[in-house]
Formats: C-alpha cells, structure tokens, sequence
C-alpha cells in the first residue's frame, strides 16, 4: 500500500491532531506514507522524514467563494501528484479536501481508491445561512457517495451521512477518534497557574460560531459567583467578539483567554473542570483529553460525538444529564450550562467519581488500536 493523507493544514484542530498520529504510525510501521497540505501551517509534531507535498500554499482568509471556485483546479493537481507518486490509497480528511479527493479522479486513469473521511455532523455544520453552508451541503451529497470508502469517527455522524447524504450504508464506518495516552501521562502540569482557592474552569477549541463559546461566558456571568475562573484555550475569527462580550458582562476578572497551544495537557491536568460548550461535533478529541488528563467533564450533548464518549443513558431537553463522567447539557442553553457549573462546585463527591471512572473509560480510545483499526480497514 502506498498511502495518500490529503488535509488543509496541521495548524491545530481534532483531525489535524489525528493525520499527525496516523502519519507517526505508519512510518513506524513501514507504511509508504505521503502527506498532502493545502496550506503550510504545520503545529503537530511528525517525523522529520514525514515526505510532505503541497498542491497550493494558501491564504487561510480567501473567501468561500474563492475557495469553491479552486476546487477543480486543485483536483487537476492533485490527480497529477497521485500519479506522480503511484499511490495506491487515498485518504481526506474534512469536506473540502475530501471534494478534491473525490474529483480528482476524473483528470487520470490512474487506479487508486478514494477514502474520504467526515468528522462534523453536517447537517448541523451547514445549518448556518450563507453560501458556503449551502455549497458544503450540495458537495456532501454529490460526492461523498462516489468514495469507495466513508469514515466517520462517531455513529452519530455517520447516521446522518447516511440519511441526509445518501452515503451508501455499506460504504459508511465507524472509527472514533484515538488518544495518545503514553505521552499525555508524560506531560507535567503547569505549576502556579491557576489560584487554588478558585474553580477554574477549561475550555479548549477553536474561536468560532459553532464551539459557542459565547454560551460559556453568558453562563458563568449568571452565576454571579465570584470564585468561577473561565480559561479559553483556542483562537479564531470571533476573539475580538469574545473579548467585548467578556469586557460588556464585566467578567474580566473571570475570564482569559489563552490562544491556541499544541500542548494543552498542562493546563487541563491543572485545572478543576472541563467545559465544553459546542453546538454541534463529529466525535471531540477534547472531551477524551480533558478525560485523560484527569478532568470530570461538562459538555453540551451535541447530536453526535458527546453522548457517545460519555455513554448517556438517559437524553433530556431542557436540564441537566449526570452520567458516570460529567455533566451533559442541552445545546445552547445558557440556564441549563450554569447549572451543571454550580453542580460541579457543590458537589466534590461526584467530581472524584467522575475523575475515577474517567480513567477507566479513555482507555478505550487508546492511539495505537485505533491506529491500527485505520490501516485494517483502508488496506
């Protein structure tokens, strides 16, 4: 097998974190591996003998117009480095390079099969108005069923490629998203960071509309509670919009925000809760992380991804879901997200059983099995 990993950028993210393991692994393995970028952005750690090759170098802020008009073109160029490298197996990750992956094949006869891979629920995804949601939704459902193969990383997400995209269910597969707990464990917290005598709350992911971190900072200004300390580890298009509804609220004593880190472990080993407050997701590497480094978790039970991780048993609407590690909530609901904080806070009995049985359900998410159930089943 002569393997093919297609994504933008390595500059942070969920998928981005796992192209890195993946492409670790298999030149541990011996695996001909080749990474494809779009975008030059490189935070992940890999192997300095990583062969890396580029089919553009582009602007992160080019429109969604731009980018879909380019699609084509990147799909001629890509067909032609398929060629170039005879690969036998290629794999996208995220919609946009998936639509090139799937393309390409229309500008060589060269024979190879075509992997796409879906981390977003995108129903939801592309619920937002605007051109680009529209684009994205029509490109899914023309495209993503002409793959040999369709890889999702939760059951949720797939139902809805399946029912809503019409994803052949024979081609759709399940694998979540893996862990690296070996070197997780290895990372020191940070010291003196956060003041002991507070409650200090993490939240990592990118700054944008559907990680809502609006709802975070609207629930913690509810509470009025002078003790809660809110860190937000990410960057993105609305920091300036954050910052003034943290500067309107008068929080700012209680929030900081921290930018984007690659290495976030130090300060979720730190810190007393994780909260996680996104309108939708595929599977969140940052739930199995916090999970990992030792954090009882508050998050909105998204239609895909969360419930999973934390195998709820019982979905409510409009309150507050315990399960054996945290606190789900409903999506966008500010009320609901202020509670599960103060419960937290109230309840330290709770918060160390869910840190216990924590440590017992990451290991099923495990880098290595995961890892290996990718090249199984691509290969």
């Amino acid at each position: 097998m002569r393997l093919g990993i297609l994504i933008y950028s390595l500059s942070g993210g969920g998928a981005e974190r796992v192209v890195s393991y993946l492409v670790t692994y298999c030149i541990q393995n011996n695996i001909d591996v080749h990474l494809i970028l779009m975008n030059p952005g490189i935070k992940y750690d890999i192997p300095e003998e990583t062969k890396i090759h580029y089919i553009e170098k582009s602007n992160p802020q080019e429109s969604g117009i731009i980018k879909a008009l380019k699609i084509p073109f990147l799909a001629y160029k890509y067909a032609k480095l398929v060629k170039k490298l005879e690969l036998t197996h290629s794999l996208s990750f995220l919609t946009r390079p998936s639509f090139v992956n799937v393309l390409s094949r229309k500008f060589t006869k060269h024979n190879y099969k075509v992997i796409t891979n879906e981390r977003a629920f995108p129903s939801l995804q592309y619920s937002y108005k605007g051109f680009q949601s529209t684009f994205n939704k029509k490109m899914i459902k023309s495209l993503y069923k002409k793959s040999e193969m369709v890889i999702s990383n939760s059951y949720g997400n797939a139902g809805d490629l399946v029912n809503n995209f019409e994803v052949p269910s024979q081609k759709m597969h399940v694998i979540h998203n893996p862990i690296d707990l070996e070197k997780i464990n290895d990372i020191a917290p940070v010291e003196d960071f956060f003041d002991s005598s507070k409650f200090n709350m993490v939240t990592l992911g990118r700054l944008d509309i559907g990680k809502n971190h609006t709802m975070l900072i609207k629930a913690l200004h509810k509470l009025q509670n002078p003790q809660l300390r809110l860190y937000i580890l990410g960057s993105g298009d609305m920091q300036d919009e954050l910052e003034n509804l943290v500067n309107k609220l008068d929080v700012n004593s209680q929030v900081r925000f921290l930018g984007f880190d690659p290495n976030p472990y130090k300060y979720l080993k730190s810190a007393d809760l994780f909260v996680f407050g996104s309108n939708h997701e595929g599977f969140p590497n940052v739930l199995l992380e916090a999970m990992a480094c030792g954090l009882p978790i508050l998050s909105t039970n998204c239609q895909s991804g969360p419930s999973e991780i934390m195998e709820l048993k019982q979905p409510k609407d409009n309150d507050i879901m315990l399960t054996d590690y945290g606190i789900l909530t409903p999506i966008k609901h500010v009320d609901s997200m202020a509670k599960g904080m103060d419960y937290f806070i109230k309840n330290k009995r709770f918060v160390e059983a869910c840190i216990k049985n924590g440590q017992n359900r990451i290991k099923d998410f495990e880098k290595n099995s995961i890892l290996k159930e990718y090249i199984d089943l691509i290969s």
